[in-house]
C-alpha cells in the first residue's frame, strides 16, 4: 500500500499532555491504501490494543494491529467532507491505547483534485432579442460551477463561433467569474430568425474538465420589409358575359416579415376608376379578384385596376401592381324561332306530306355567329323542309303514316342553333294532337275460351266474363256483344246461353245433364259502335263437369223391385266355381262410374268369395255337411263419386243334392264392329238404357203371368240355374241366365264402343255373341269380352 502523507510530530508531552500528529492524503484514495506507520511514528509496541475515535459520521480509517498501520477503510471525497469548499479540509481522530491510557491526537488533511467537471445549472438558455438591436447590446448570462477548488475549479469561459455574438468575463471581488453576451453585428430575422450558441466552462486542474449550455437566441421581428408582387403588371384575357363570380386574377403578395408585419390587406388604389370597381371585386384578405358586374366587349375593350397591398405592422409598408383585363368577343345573341302558322290538331289518318306548321327562323349576330340551322330534337314521324326561294323559311311536314292508338300526341321540339365558338340554340315547341278514327276492331285477350261448368247448376247462373279490348275512342271503342246463332238437336244456343250485350257477362239459362250433354261449342262477336263497325269473334266451349248424381243400377242378377234373387247350386260344385255374377251400371262419368263390390252381408264368410272390379262370386272350399241348405248373400255396388252412391242386391243361394240334367248350349262369342262415335257413346248409352228396362220389364211381367207352378219332382233345368262344366275351352263355368243378362252384357260391351249381336248357330251347336270395334271387321277374342252362356233346348 501506498503512504501519501508525511508525519510529523508538532509536541509530545507524555504523559500529562496530548501529542498532535498531521498527515496528508489525496481525496479519492483506494480502499486499503495505507496512511502511515502509527507504531513506528508514535512509538507504540506492536499487539498492544489501539482504539481509533474518529470525529465522523463515516469510517474511513482503521488500525492493523499486526503491522501498526493507519489505513483506509472507505474512499474519502473532499467535496462531500467539506462542502463549504475551505482551503484545507481536515479528518481529526483520536488513538487511544488503553494500558497505561495514552490518547494521540491525529489531524488527516486532504488535498482536492480535479475529479469535478464544471457544470451549469440551467443546461439551456432561451434569449429574445429585436433585430433592430444594436452593436454592443450586452445581456447576461448564467455562471458555470465547479465544487474542486484552487486550480481545479473554473478558470475561463469560451463561445461556439459567431459573426454576431462573442463573450465579456467579468470577476468579482470574491474571485468569482461572470459572463456577459455581447452583440457585435445587427440582426436581421429575415435571414437568420434563431442563433444557437454553445458557452463552455473550462476548470485549471489536470486533466482538463469542461462543461457547455445551450444559449438560443431568437430575433425579434421588426417590420422593415414591404409587401412585394410577383410581378408589376398583370395581363389577363377574359370573355364579355363571363358569368358573375367568376374568378379573374388571385393576387399574392409576399411579406418577409414575420406576425401582424406580415399580414396583408389589398385594395384599389385612387387610379382605379369607379366603373372599373362596378365590373370587379377585389377580396382585401385574399387578393382574389372577382367578376361582380357585366363585361360587354361593345362597351368597353379593356380594364385597368391599380392594386396596393399594406402590411398591418406598426408602421405599414406597402407594395403596389397594375392588373389589365383585356375583353374578348364572344357569341352573345341567341338565335329566334318564330311559327307563323300551325295546325294543332289532325286525324290519325292524315295523308303523308301534309303540311303541319311554317316556320322562320333568325340570328342577330353576324358571320359565322349568325349561321343558323333548324332540325328536330327527336327522331319523329315529321321532316322539315327549307324553301328554296325564301331562305331560313321552313315547312314541317308528315313524314309517315300516324296511328294514334300508339302515339296519341306528338310534342316536337323545334331547336335552332348557330356556328358560333361556342354555338348558341333556342327552342320552341309544338303540340300536336290526333284524332281517333276507327282503324282496330276489337280484340279478345283470348282466341280460345274453355269454360267449366258443373252439372246440375243453377239457371241464370255467371259463366264467365268475356271482355274485349278496342284501344280507339268514345264511340269507335264502345262494343256489343252477340252470340252466333248455332242449333244443336233442333235447340238454339240463344235457348241454352245469353251474354250481357254491354260486359260480355256470359249466363246460363237452364241446368245441365252431364248424362244427356257433356260439352259446347259456339262463338261470341264484339262489334264497335264505329262507322262503319268493325268486329271480332272468339270460339267458347263450355265443358259440363260431371257430378255423382247417379247411383249404380244393378242389372244382373236381375230382379223385380224389392225381390230377392234366388239360386240353386249343387253341393258338389268344386272350390273356385262360379256361382254369380253382378253387374252394376253407372251412368255418370268414367271416374264416378267405376264400381267396387263388396259383401255387405253373407252367411258364412269362408264358403265364399267376392271379386271388388267384376263382381264375381266364386266358392272358397266345397260344400260339406254342416253347411246349411239355405245361404243369403247381400252384395253392395258401390261407385267412385264424391259422396258414394250405391245399390244393394240380395241374392239367395239353394244347396241341391240332385245332377243337374243336360241343357242345350249356347256359345256367346263377343263381335265387335265399331259403329259409334265416341260423341254419341253416351247418347246411346243413356237411349238404350231407358229403352231395354222398359222392354225388359214388360216382358218379364208377362212371362211370370203366364208361367205355371211346378210339381215337387227333381228340379228340371231352370234360367237361374249355374251349371259347372270343368271342361269348358272359354271359362271355368257356366252362367245360365235370361234375357237381362243379354241386356247387361249390351249395355257393359257398348260403354266401350262395341256392338253385341246375337248370332244362332247351326243345330246342336252354341250360340255366339259377337262383339267387333268399331269401324273395324276384327273380332275381339280376349277374355274380357266373350262368355259362355248354356240355355236350354
Amino acid at each position: 500500500m501506498t503512504f501519501w502523507g508525511a508525519a510529523f510530530v508538532l509536541a509530545a508531552v507524555w504523559p500529562s499532555a496530548l501529542s498532535v500528529t498531521r498527515y496528508s492524503i489525496a481525496e479519492e484514495m483506494e480502499t486499503g491504501s495505507v496512511v502511515a506507520n502509527l507504531a513506528a511514528d508514535l512509538g507504540l509496541e506492536p499487539q498492544r490494543e489501539v482504539k481509533l475515535d474518529i470525529f465522523t459520521s463515516k469510517k474511513y480509517l482503521d488500525f492493523n494491529k499486526n503491522t501498526g498501520e493507519l489505513y483506509i477503510v472507505e474512499k474519502v471525497d473532499r467535496e462531500y467532507l467539506c462542502p463549504a469548499k475551505p482551503t484545507s479540509c481536515f479528518l481529526k481522530l483520536d488513538v487511544i491505547i488503553e494500558s497505561p491510557l495514552r490518547i494521540f491526537n491525529i489531524e488527516l488533511g486532504i488535498t482536492d483534485i480535479n475529479d469535478n467537471a464544471p457544470h451549469f445549472r440551467r443546461d439551456r438558455v432561451e434569449l429574445d432579442v429585436s433585430e433592430s438591436a444594436t452593436p454592443g447590446e450586452r445581456f447576461s448570462l448564467p455562471n458555470a460551477v465547479d465544487p474542486d477548488v484552487g486550480v481545479n475549479t473554473i478558470k475561463t469561459y469560451k463561445l461556439s463561433a459567431s459573426e454576431h455574438f462573442t463573450i465579456e468575463i467579468q470577476t468579482g471581488t470574491d474571485g468569482t467569474q461572470y459572463v456577459d453576451l455581447v452583440l457585435t453585428k445587427s440582426l436581421d430575422r429575415e435571414e437568420d430568425a434563431v442563433h444557437n450558441l454553445i458557452l463552455t466552462a473550462v476548470d485549471g486542474g489536470v486533466p482538463v474538465r469542461s462543461g457547455t449550455a445551450n444559449i438560443i437566441v431568437r430575433v425579434q421581428d421588426t417590420n422593415d420589409n414591404p409587401p412585394r408582387f410577383d410581378e408589376q403588371t398583370y395581363t389577363i384575357n377574359m370573355t364579355e358575359n363571363t358569368p358573375i363570380g367568376t374568378l379573374a386574377k388571385k393576387l399574392i403578395a409576399t411579406d418577409i416579415d414575420e406576425g401582424p408585419n406580415s399580414e396583408i390587406v389589398y385594395s384599389f388604389t385612387l387610379y382605379t376608376s369607379e366603373k372599373t370597381q362596378e365590373v370587379f371585386a377585389l377580396n382585401p384578405n385574399t387578393g382574389e379578384i372577382t367578376v361582380k358586374g357585366t363585361m360587354d366587349y361593345e362597351d368597353m375593350k379593356f380594364y385597368e385596376m391599380y392594386i396596393e397591398a399594406r402590411d398591418k405592422g406598426p408602421n405599414p409598408l406597402l407594395g403596389q401592381c397594375k392588373v389589365v383585363v383585356h375583353v374578348t368577343d364572344m357569341n352573345d345573341n341567341y338565335p329566334e324561332i318564330t311559327i307563323q302558322s300551325v295546325k294543332n290538331t289532325v286525324a290519325e289518318n292524315i295523308p303523308v306530306g301534309t303540311v303541319i306548321a311554317l316556320i322562320d327562323i333568325s340570328d342577330r349576330d353576324t358571320g359565322e355567329n349568325g349561321n343558323v340551322t333548324l332540325s328536330i330534337h327527336q327522331s319523329m314521324p315529321f321532316v322539315l323542309n327549307e324553301s328554296s326561294d325564301r331562305p331560313r323559311h321552313y315547312k314541317l311536314l308528315v313524314s309517315e303514316p300516324l296511328d294514334r292508338e300508339k302515339v296519341p300526341e306528338y310534342v316536337i321540339m323545334l331547336i335552332v342553333k348557330d356556328a358560333g365558338t361556342p354555338p348558341l340554340s333556342d327552342n320552341e315547341t309544338i303540340n300536336v294532337n290526333l284524332l281517333d278514327v276507327n282503324d282496330n276492331a276489337p280484340q279478345f285477350p283470348q282466341s280460345f275460351y274453355t269454360i267449366r261448368v258443373m252439372e246440375n247448376n243453377a239457371p241464370g247462373g255467371l259463366l264467365s266474363s268475356l271482355t274485349a279490348f278496342d284501344p280507339d275512342l268514345h264511340e269507335n271503342q264502345y262494343l256489343v256483344y252477340f252470340i252466333i246463332e248455332r242449333e244443336i238437336v233442333n235447340t238454339s244456343m240463344s235457348m241454352l246461353f245469353s251474354i250481357n250485350p254491354e260486359n260480355g257477362n256470359l249466363y246460363a239459362l237452364k241446368t245441365f245433364d252431364y248424362e244427356i250433354e257433356n260439352e259446347f261449342l259456339f262463338h261470341i262477336e264484339a262489334r264497335d259502335s264505329g262507322s262503319p263497325p268493325l268486329s271480332s269473334n272468339v270460339t267458347v266451349h263450355i265443358i259440363i263437369v260431371d257430378q255423382n248424381d247417379n247411383a249404380p243400377v244393378i242389372v244382373s242378377p236381375w230382379r223385380a223391385h224389392g225381390s230377392v234373387v234366388e239360386e240353386k247350386i249343387p253341393r258338389s260344385t268344386d272350390k273356385g266355381s262360379l256361382v254369380a255374377k253382378v253387374i252394376a251400371l253407372d251412368t255418370d262419368s268414367v271416374h264416378n262410374s267405376r264400381i267396387t263390390y263388396q259383401f255387405l252381408q253373407v252367411t258364412d264368410a269362408s264358403l265364399f268369395s267376392l271379386d271388388q272390379y267384376n263382381g264375381e262370386i266364386r266358392t272358397m272350399r266345397m260344400f260339406s255337411y254342416k253347411d246349411p241348405r239355405h245361404l243369403r248373400l247381400v252384395v253392395v255396388a258401390k261407385d267412385n263419386g264424391q259422396p258414394a252412391l250405391s245399390a244393394t242386391v240380395t241374392i239367395k243361394l239353394i244347396t241341391v243334392e240332385t245332377a243337374v240334367k243336360t241343357y242345350s248350349d249356347m256359345t256367346e262369342m263377343p263381335l265387335e264392329y265399331d259403329i259409334f262415335s265416341d260423341l254419341n257413346l253416351y247418347l246411346l248409352i243413356g237411349l238404350g238404357s231407358v229403352s231395354f228396362l222398359l222392354l225388359i220389364t214388360i216382358l218379364v211381367t208377362i212371362v211370370l203371368k203366364c208361367q205355371s207352378p211346378k210339381g215337387s219332382k227333381p228340379a228340371p233345368p231352370s234360367r237361374n240355374s249355374v251349371i259347372s262344366e270343368r271342361n269348358s275351352t272359354i271359362a271355368d263355368s257356366t252362367l245360365v241366365s235370361n234375357d237381362a243378362y243379354w241386356y247387361s252384357l249390351f249395355l257393359a260391351e257398348t260403354r266401350k264402343g262395341k256392338m253385341v249381336v246375337r248370332q244362332p248357330l247351326p243345330k246342336g251347336s252354341r250360340y255366339i255373341v259377337s262383339s267387333l270395334p268399331r269401324g273395324t271387321g276384327l273380332t275381339d277374342t280376349s277374355d274380357s269380352a266373350a262368355s259362355t252362356l248354356q240355355y236350354p233346348k
